[in-house]
């Protein structure tokens, strides 16, 4: 009897120290250094299942003992790989890889949008990032984004980071609109944006946007028309907020109610997007009396508070003009 207890004392020892010979030996190959020597991109589908998962990995390269990889997560539990594209580096090992893959460390993409882009300057943009998917089930209201970067995953659909740009001006004007100065002549959220609008498409020097503003509240106050080429160009471009060309008499008296020339008051709506920062030029703008400016011929503007020394700013600027020709 006492023989037989040595014996299975000394096969459980053996068993033991085979055992733990195979986790160090697993450990250091899950920790090493994996078979890939340059950066490489593997994109997993959703639904895919673990054994798919490590077959794909091994075909990409990254991996070389897919059996090692499925009997890791499930040791670990991390059997919740997530779907998507991932990055790998050079040499990543299959610990690392696992790591990511149940954290969900995939590849982020972004797409830009510029202040003062029309929705049909938007969409054109979103239809050429690459990354994104479907299509934009209903036009958005003109005015309705937010301008700014924004960051997404590999098959994110184009629809939903539409919803995202309007979620964000939404929460933007539901954030400027209370801290208004007092007094203005702006009913509501809606006049703000779309005299941000114009504000945004007359300038882009961030200091001249209170200056802009207070000029066209000044001139609403006093029942002047705006008299603002950018909404001029939005109703002849038919919405597109470009024309390849100067404007001409017959542009200005151009019958819409989005030509401030031809219409009083505010346009009827947004000409285009604009960012917080001409939002907040509205909701704020400078204390000043002027009531006119001008292209100074170095990117800005000169103001006037009268129509002779406006005048006089015109000439100057038609000066510059010419000696460009």
């Amino acid at each position: 009897m006492t023989r037989w207890i040595i014996r299975l004392a000394a096969v459980l020892v053996i068993a033991g120290m085979a055992g733990g010979g195979f986790l160090l030996w697993a450990k250091s190959r899950l920790t090493a250094p994996g078979p890939t020597s340059t950066a490489t991109t593997v994109v997993i589908e959703h639904g895919s299942g673990s054994q798919a998962i490590a077959s794909q990995l091994a075909e990409a390269g990254v991996i070389d003992s897919p059996w090692l990889f499925l009997l890791e997560i499930r040791l670990t539990g991390h059997l919740n790989l997530k779907a998507g594209e991932y990055a790998f580096p050079a040499s990543v090992s299959m610990a690392a890889i696992i790591d990511m893959m149940h954290r969900g460390q995939v590849v982020v993409h972004k797409v830009t949008i510029a202040e003062g882009l029309t929705v049909a300057q938007v969409m054109a943009e979103l239809r050429q990032a690459d990354g994104l998917t479907g299509r934009v089930m209903e036009s958005p209201d003109e005015g309705s984004l937010l301008p700014q970067t924004y960051f997404f995953s590999l098959g994110d659909s184009r629809d939903a980071l539409v919803s995202r740009m309007s979620r964000g001006m939404n929460e933007t004007l539901d954030e400027l609109w209370p801290k208004r100065k007092q007094g203005l002549l702006l009913a509501n959220k809606m006049e703000a944006l779309i005299l941000a609008s114009v504000v945004e498409r007359e300038t882009g020097i961030a200091a001249e946007r209170p200056h802009i503003a207070a000029v066209f509240l000044n001139r609403l106050r006093l029942k002047m028309r705006l008299q603002s080429d950018p909404t001029v160009i939005y109703a002849v471009s038919n919405g597109e907020g470009v024309l390849e060309r100067p404007l001409t008499r017959d542009d200005l008296a151009f019958p819409s109610p989005y030509n401030t020339y031809a219409s009083d008051g505010l346009p009827a709506g947004p000409i285009c997007n604009p960012g917080r920062a001409s939002i907040q030029a509205v909701l704020h703008p400078a204390d000043s009396d002027d009531l006119y400016f001008v292209a100074d011929g170095s990117g800005g503007h000169v103001f006037a508070k009268t129509l002779t020394d406006h005048n006089r700013n015109v000439a100057k600027w038609r000066t510059v003009q010419q000696g460009k020709k």
